[in-house]
């Protein structure tokens, strides 16, 4: 039996809370996404607050006193600040090196082959921001047919296309050809279709987007979970990040506010097992935009739909609140940042019945295991930790990385 049946996972996509010791080895020292916002634009945030948050990073303002779980920060020990090698170590797998990056664009005899392989040339291969790129290179897209083609600092080609000149199958297709040159080939940590629309000077992307990434390297939660018939439902980008492997269902989203409506119809249909979500315009909406007045009011929406959320709570559930890496929208760059990720771990609604399925039944504090309260978890060496706490809640571990705290969080109650 697990600790825990039911465990919600929500990946704040880049809220970092500050630099990590070898930031500066990235070019990012001096980043806090989370701090730095807070610096900026007071933050109206009482449902993270009362999670821990203010505890992790000043956010102005008084602290919860009482945080009502369990509260810490997580240093990456991997190689690398990007989406994939994130996701990948929270589950388990811990990268020595870093996937490879091309500061230069891809090499001349990748990008010929490529343009072999789709029947056409292509746009750009330089480093670059999207909305950047786009709005350079667009209308020449719309005028020749041709494909823009760009990366970052992170390992990533991005293929970007208008949907009218481009149809969205064929923009996918070219997206499977430039995976298997430089994702097989190159070792390119993800391929991403950038659909957008709109004419020169109003160009928009739309929620298109697609990833392609290579397989874990290792073993993760998700294969442990699936090998024992444990349900793993994904919503957002995630069942991309892990390529689809160990995934039950996978739910796509358009935005953070569908990514949020879609947990909680899973929520009322899903008894048990582990439910896994990534909200990712943080990331793309306004951290790589360096658009900070934006990043500050998606963090209060969501702030408000986990008020909503926190109540719903099943006595059983365990509630984990997470990101995966930086990305902060004061400085001058567009990039992903090295940095400290928050985790914040609760259980149940504090006080009341449980809303949720009805076979849940009422909920009254102290019947069955909970999180123990205002649980200071310090700063853990690895993402991975989370990752081997859960493997522990559901009896799958252990995962070949990290330190569980299971016990370190958990009171049991006849």
């Amino acid at each position: 039996m697990a600790t825990f049946p039911r465990v919600i996972v929500i990946v704040l996509d880049s809220v970092g809370i500050g630099e990590l010791p070898d930031a500066v080895v990235y070019g990012d020292e001096g980043s806090n996404t989370l701090g730095n916002i807070a610096q900026r634009v007071p933050l109206n945030v009482p449902a993270l607050r009362s999670l821990g948050l203010g505890h992790l990073v000043p956010l102005g303002g008084p602290n919860e006193a009482r945080p009502r779980g369990a509260y810490g920060r997580m240093a990456e020990a991997s190689a690398g600040k990007d989406s994939v090698t994130g996701h990948w170590e929270m589950m388990g797998i811990v990268l020595d090196r870093p996937f490879p990056t091309f500061p230069r664009g891809f090499p001349a005899d990748v990008i010929r082959e490529f343009d072999r392989r789709i029947g056409r040339a292509t746009l750009g291969n330089v480093v670059a921001s999207g909305t950047e790129i786009i709005d350079r290179l667009g209308a020449e897209h719309m005028q020749t047919g041709k494909p823009i083609v760009y990366t970052s600092a992170d390992s990533v080609c991005q293929i970007a296309a208008h949907e009218d000149v481009i149809p969205i199958a064929e923009q996918y297709r070219i997206c499977e050809i430039a995976f298997d040159l430089v994702g097989r080939g190159l070792g390119v940590g993800r391929v991403i279709a950038r659909p957008f629309v709109g004419s020169p000077g109003a160009f928009r992307r739309t929620s298109n987007r697609h990833d392609y990434a290579l397989d874990p390297t290792g073993e993760t939660l998700l294969d442990h979970l699936t090998r024992r018939r444990i349900p793993v439902v994904s919503i957002g980008k995630i069942n991309d990040l892990f390529a689809g492997r160990g995934i039950g269902r996978a739910i796509h989203t358009a935005s953070d506010g569908e990514g949020m409506d879609r947990l909680d119809e899973v929520m009322r249909d899903t008894a048990d097992g582990f439910i896994f979500m990534n909200l990712v315009d943080f990331d793309t909406m306004y951290g790589h935009r360096n658009d900070v007045p934006g990043y500050a009011a998606n963090l209060e929406q969501f702030d408000a739909r986990l008020a909503r959320l926190l109540p719903s709570l099943r006595g059983s559930d365990l509630l984990v609140v997470t990101a995966d890496h930086g990305n902060d929208p004061s400085t001058p760059s567009t990039d992903h940042s090295r940095e400290y990720v928050p985790v914040m771990i609760t259980g149940g609604p504090a006080e009341g019945p449980a809303v949720g399925p009805a076979e849940a039944g009422p909920y009254v504090r102290g019947s069955g295991p909970h999180v123990r309260p205002a649980t200071d978890l310090g700063t853990r060496r690895t993402f991975a930790d989370l990752g081997q706490t859960l493997a522990a809640n559901f009896g799958v571990g252990p995962l070949a990385h990290g330190t569980s705290f299971l016990e370190d969080i958990v009171v049991h109650h006849p």
